[in-house]
């Protein structure tokens, strides 16, 4: 197996474009052609975390924090990232980081933490916008179920948890074939009438390259008349943070113990109870204070994150308990949860989870 297809197969559970524009996941050292020896998932591609990956003969690492995030000028080691770098590519080890793609997807890292707290109806917090376009073609009235078909395969038409979502119109298109041209039915140089079906639908925009192919391979025509255009729709399923149910509702104090045993914390910083129950949680692992007012108009009870600065603490106002439990605590399953997806599409494979505790700030 190649560096690349566990590349690919990463990107259909987190595509690359759901990316904050400020990120740079994706693959950072080493070769996409490499044949890979097998798999280390991390928090962070430390440069311990890249030696022990040589030690257990792995040859990639699949890290949620990008190594490099900003430009590199120089590569002379003077710091953990230029270390980290060096060290991969001495040893021929390819680092790829998941990164706000997988923060942004309801499987990925805020889903991991909801399932740990055993939260249901789970939402994305604040849905993104743009991320939706809206396929519209002409199709023979007899192969319009084929070319149909072949755009749901390709991941067209879903509609939050529905999918083969399409709206159909039948109506008669004209064409002329001129010079050179065989066309799929009438002849060259006569005006041609055809009974059509006129199909709508939307798909995701990182799929625009699939929902294409799918489109021109199965449909009939030399020349396929579509249109494609961006919708200011949210997109439900994709975004930041997360909100959910507590199965049965907890006082403050009581959640707050659940939050500790759960996330195995040694404090939690967080603001005054509000002495409503808590039946609501929002939660965005990592950095997650710019959250506090799409937390704030959800209804939410709690709302945990990471890295929140003093004068955030004060956004709360009184109607729910920001509870600040550390970036690292707040992003910790992502090394079991990229394990897990890996392993399951990769049964026979090494994939194995770091031993190194990557957290760089200590409690005394």
């Amino acid at each position: 197996m190649k560096i690349q297809d566990i590349a690919s197969f990463l990107e259909t559970v987190a595509p690359i474009g759901l990316q904050e524009n400020y990120d740079n996941a994706g693959l950072l050292t080493g070769s996409p052609e490499w044949d890979c020896t097998g798999i280390i998932t991390t928090l962070d591609a430390t440069e311990e975390v890249v030696l022990e990956a040589k030690e257990r003969k792995c040859n990639m690492v699949v890290a949620h924090h990008p190594i490099i995030f900003s430009g590199l000028k120089k590569i002379n080691g003077k710091n953990y990232v230029e270390k980290a770098v060096i060290t991969a590519i001495k040893n021929d080890i390819a680092i790829y980081a998941i990164h706000t793609n997988l923060d942004n997807v309801m499987q990925g890292v805020n889903g991991i933490m909801c399932e740990r707290l055993g939260l249901k109806n789970r939402q994305i917090l604040q849905p993104k916008k743009n991320l939706l376009k809206k396929l519209v073609t002409y199709v023979p009235l007899l192969q319009a179920e084929t070319v149909r078909s072949a755009i749901f395969d390709a991941g067209g038409g879903q509609v939050g948890n529905y999918s083969d979502c399409s709206f159909n119109t039948r109506g008669e298109g004209t064409f002329k074939g001129g010079e050179g041209t065989n066309p799929f039915a009438g002849s060259p140089g006569k005006r041609h009438t055809e009974n059509e079906v006129k199909i709508e639908l939307i798909f995701p925009s990182w799929l625009e390259s699939n929902i294409y192919t799918a489109l021109v391979k199965t449909h009939p025509y030399e020349e396929v008349a579509y249109d494609i255009s961006t919708l200011d729709n949210m997109h439900q399923q994709v975004g930041s943070g997360m909100v959910g149910e507590l199965e049965i509702a907890l006082r403050e104090d009581e959640f707050l113990h659940v939050l500790k045993n759960t996330f195995q914390l040694s404090i939690i910083r967080h603001t005054a109870f509000t002495g409503k129950m808590v039946t609501k949680v929002a939660l965005c692992g990592g950095a997650g204070s710019f959250l506090i007012p799409a937390a704030l108009a959800s209804g939410a009870d709690f709302y945990i994150t990471g890295d929140v600065k003093y004068h955030e603490f004060f956004d709360a106002n009184a109607k729910l308990v920001i509870a600040d439990i550390g970036h690292y605590e707040s992003e910790q399953f992502t090394t079991d949860l990229l394990y897990d997806i890996l392993r399951e599409k990769f049964p026979t494979f090494a994939v194995q989870k770091t031993g190194v505790k990557t957290n760089p700030v200590n409690y005394f």
